[in-house]
């Protein structure tokens, strides 16, 4: 919600914030890009003022973050199949999605940062416990990545996902479940059993590139060939996806 207050500025208020990394990622570009932005102690509200100061003092350079949400997808593809080595990775960025670095590392995954790339290699895993609420679009490699961990994972946050591309809480749980996994949701906690045999299976996407993404990751390590229909849908986000897993050894064919 917001209200002008006058002329000269503009105050936001925040009602029920959720992804609050997101509004910090803002404010630190609007930093970077010289505005005057307060330090706020939380994101409950704002005023900016209606003129805006900036520093044009000197040529501002700015290098575009490379994407967290995305990336998440191969480092779990890295843990739970094969090396991995990413670089462009910004390890100070306020994007919420990073916190799949911390998931990684709970659960037991080879992670290595050298010379400005994260490497990541096949482990042994182990269950973990995270909660999303405020990453929810770590749910799909999330789940993903339960798949291949020991023991029983849960993933809180479960509201977060209902008015996605799709109802995401219904399509992981769908599609999961078709490649033989045991899971299911109780109150706000998705709950999946690792550690037993992924089966092949034909994959429905949902209209859902992070649904596409996330079964792709799980059919490098079933027993079979998987069929993912309307898999085109990753170019919302991520359209070279298939090609990059291509090159790094996965084998891939249009039907």
């Amino acid at each position: 919600a917001y209200s002008a207050a006058n002329a000269a500025g503009i105050s936001i208020t925040v009602k029920n914030l959720k992804s609050a990394g997101y509004i910090g990622l803002t404010l630190d570009v609007m930093k970077k890009f010289g505005m005057q932005v307060p330090d706020y102690s939380d994101f409950s509200s704002f005023y900016f003022a209606g003129e805006v100061k900036k520093n044009t003092s000197k040529e501002i350079i700015y290098t575009i973050e490379s994407d967290w949400s995305g990336t998440a997808f191969l480092l779990v593809a890295g843990a739970v199949a094969g090396h991995i080595n990413i670089s462009g990775l910004d390890l100070e960025s306020q994007q919420p999605d990073k916190a799949i670095i911390e998931v990684l590392k709970s659960c037991g995954a080879n992670i290595l940062y050298k010379n400005d790339s994260l490497e990541i290699s096949k482990s042994n895993l182990k269950s973990f416990h995270f909660d999303a609420t405020d990453c929810p679009d770590l749910f799909p490699p999330l789940a993903a990545l339960a798949t291949c961990c020991e023991g029983i994972s849960s993933i809180k946050g479960v509201h977060r996902l209902l008015h996605k591309e799709s109802n995401r809480a219904h399509a992981i749980q769908q599609e999961l479940k078709k490649m033989g996994i045991d899971m299911y949701v109780e109150n706000d906690e998705m709950i999946i059993k690792g550690g037993s045999q992924i089966q092949q299976a034909i994959i429905e996407t949902h209209g859902d590139h992070r649904i596409a993404m996330m079964c792709s990751i799980v059919a490098l390590v079933a027993n079979g060939e998987t069929m993912i229909q309307h898999a085109e849908v990753v170019g919302k986000s991520f359209p070279d996806f298939f090609k990059i897993l291509q090159s790094l050894g996965a084998v891939i064919s249009n039907a």
